[in-house]
């Protein structure tokens, strides 16, 4: 039997991958919360873990950062 998860669930679930997230922003790239907040907020992966059909929040902090660093570092050469 599959159990699913509720919006509320799911939600919760996104809201400490954000967390984890904006902790690992502020760490590696010397930043301040806030700063790291609004680095993922303007990201295109944090655009993606908002679209429940992509299952990201399902995932563990340190894959989805992977994405985010990627991004990240593109964004700067570009």
């Amino acid at each position: 039997m599959k159990t699913r998860l509720t919006p509320a669930q799911i939600q919760l679930l996104k809201d400490d991958l954000c967390t984890e997230l904006a902790t690992y922003l502020a760490d590696d790239y010397h930043c301040t919360p806030q700063e790291a907040i609004e680095m993922l907020y303007t990201s295109e992966t944090f655009e993606r873990l908002q679209d429940d059909a992509t299952g990201l929040y399902y995932q563990s902090p340190g894959y989805v950062y992977s994405f985010l660093q990627n991004e990240l570092k593109s964004a700067r050469v570009a």
